[in-house]
């Protein structure tokens, strides 16, 4: 597929608010593809919307939480009724958390869990039907600790490994019905997830602890995912650091341990002593 084949093609993208998820309908807008973006931020939502507008790029916002099975319901139907098809979904909406899993109320664990994976789960399924149509593309925007977990972020590993198995068993089911499954796993990228991320209470953290500075811009990594959709890529795994830890820890996931631990207890005010 070339990017000119996505012209007039609809492609929803959830948590598309702000990073990858709006550098996502940036992108694929920009390529001629009809975007449907979902936040649960009225402002955040209309101001995305207003950006995308004055982008020329047709666009259609929705309000919906990425935990509520109702809300997400309403996406395809809301979507089916502006544009009458749907192409390929974006499962991006997802939080962060940082805390000792001894230290964390498990509501938290259960508000990461239900946002990352069951958000995915429940866009995946109201969508699935119009995309088996379409033969189209279902996206899951992971990450690295999809495939290698780290300290004092259990319940973001866990929502991630959970992504990924569930992916690989979907995938397998539709491989003979012409649908297209991609996992994106990012490495450390430039957003506000990290500013976001739920301390071990359920606030906001509200600063990242890493140097945003230094990684790879979401801009890149919406236009990495939108290459490997053309091409119809299984598996995208992004940056070199993200790649060897994928690499490493599948050949010395012991020595690992030990690396992960000092990399993640040198982040300023790191929860590991």
């Amino acid at each position: 597929m070339k990017k000119q084949d996505l012209k007039d093609k609809v492609v929803i993208i959830t948590g598309a608010t702000s990073g990858i998820g709006e550098a996502c309908a940036q992108v694929f807008g920009r390529a001629g593809a009809k975007i449907v973006i979902t936040g649960r931020n009225q402002a955040k939502l209309e101001q995305s919307r207003d950006k995308l507008a004055r982008e020329n790029i047709e666009v259609l916002a929705i309000l919906a939480n990425a935990d509520s099975e109702a809300d997400n319901q309403k996406i395809p139907e809301l979507t089916l009724a502006r544009f009458g098809r749907i192409d390929i979904l974006i499962n991006n909406a997802g939080i962060s958390m940082r805390a000792l899993f001894q230290e964390l109320d498990l509501k938290v664990f259960k508000q990461v869990m239900d946002t990352n994976f069951y958000g995915t789960v429940y866009a995946t399924k109201f969508c699935l039907p119009e995309i088996l149509k379409s033969k189209g593309s279902i996206i899951g925007i992971s990450s690295i600790n999809g495939y290698r977990g780290t300290p004092a972020r259990t319940a973001y590993t866990a929502s991630k490994y959970a992504m990924n198995g569930f992916f690989e068993s979907l995938r397998t089911e539709v491989m003979n019905q012409g649908v297209h499954i991609l996992v994106a796993s990012p490495g450390f990228t430039a957003s506000n997830i990290r500013n976001g991320a739920l301390t071990a209470e359920g606030k906001s953290q509200g600063e990242s602890p890493r140097d945003e500075s230094k990684m790879m811009s979401s801009e890149e990594v919406a236009e990495a995912i939108l290459n490997a959709t053309l091409k119809r890529k299984r598996d995208l795994v992004l940056t070199t650091q993200g790649k060897l830890a994928v690499f490493l820890n599948k050949w010395i996931p012991s020595i690992m341990d030990g690396l992960v631990y000092k990399e993640m207890a040198n982040e300023p005010d790191s929860p590991l002593k």
